[in-house]
């Protein structure tokens, strides 16, 4: 009984992810994710709540596994400009998954639903606790990081990223192109002082 559960609750949120990722979180009815689920409408109350509750738990499955995959990747011991390359080669896969529309969706309406700005807050917390152990390390074999600690570093490539999504999912390539290239010259810049020291 328990797994047949779990296979239906997995079921609606791949369900709720294609709906979302066609029609947008404004769109999104809990009518359309039941039928492309292939379960009663009832079922997606039974598990989830409604369509924030699926929508969140679409997001907090996608956020475990993408902080999991950047922990791994900053765990290595390349040099700090290659993990960070690496971070800008996953932005695109993110956008492409449609992890990023997701989050970007989630962020807009928690604008104006509390309980949703503390879930997707709860969420962004893991990437900066993995940007600010990075910045962490960085600050130790650098000996500082100039007027910022390791917090401020942390916050502001992270908010570098989100805004760059936000950009980039407008859809306009020039704007586009202009997010990617900004943020990797800040991996050129990271390159610089680690070879400089």
């Amino acid at each position: 009984m328990g797994e047949r559960s779990t296979g239906t609750a997995t079921r609606i949120v791949e369900a709720a992810r294609a709906c979302l990722l066609a029609d947008g979180f404004a769109a999104l009815s809990t009518r359309r994710v039941a039928d492309a689920a292939g379960v009663p409408l009832s079922q997606i109350h039974y598990h989830f709540g409604g369509k924030q509750g699926v929508v969140l738990a679409l997001l907090e499955h996608e956020n475990r596994r993408l902080v999991g995959r950047q922990r791994r990747m900053y765990g290595t011991e390349e040099p700090l400009w290659k993990r960070y390359e690496q971070a800008c080669d996953f932005l695109d896969d993110d956008l492409a998954s449609g992890y990023v529309r997701v989050l970007q969706e989630m962020i807009a309406a928690g604008w104006s639903d509390r309980a949703v700005a503390r879930e997707v807050l709860g969420l962004l917390q893991a990437w900066f606790e993995v940007l600010q152990e990075v910045a962490g390390e960085a600050e130790r074999k650098l000996g500082g990081l100039g007027p910022f600690t390791a917090g401020d570093v942390a916050a502001l490539i992270g908010v570098a990223f989100l805004g760059g999504e936000s950009m980039i999912l407008l859809g306009d390539p020039d704007w586009g192109d202009r997010v990617r290239a900004a943020l990797r010259r800040f991996g050129a810049a990271i390159r610089a002082v680690e070879e400089a020291s």
